[in-house]
């Protein structure tokens, strides 16, 4: 199977199912978001904090497909998280920080930092 260069002629990114799946996450996000403020994730798999950050993992992914690139997935969860209130953003940024604390995110990374925060 001969591997893709960059020189050679890429599909129109419209094709890509990515493009549908990405602009119908952009249309959900904000709203499912924002239901997840209040919402405890230690009690339930599946609540609507865990389908919130769900939704910003897979628009990521998306986004990073049709954009040929990780750092235009990061762009557009950024860009969806600017649309949502301010709660909303501290209420799933703490969601975030859970999962990468109870998932070993602080191990891995230790080693490699020079100083800890004071």
């Amino acid at each position: 199977m001969p591997i893709p260069r960059s020189r050679d002629h890429r599909p129109d990114p419209t094709q890509f199912v990515a493009v549908e799946d990405a602009a119908q996450l952009t249309n959900e996000l904000g709203p499912l978001v924002e239901r997840a403020v209040g919402v405890q994730w230690y009690e339930t798999i599946g609540n609507d904090a865990d389908v919130a950050a769900l939704a910003l993992c897979r628009l990521r992914r998306a986004r990073a497909g049709v954009g040929g690139g990780i750092l235009h997935g990061d762009a557009a969860v950024r860009d969806a998280l600017e649309a949502v209130s301010a709660s909303a953003l501290v209420w799933i940024t703490s969601r975030a920080i859970s999962y990468m604390d109870e998932n070993g995110f602080p191990e891995a990374v230790e080693s490699h930092v020079d100083r800890l925060i004071d």
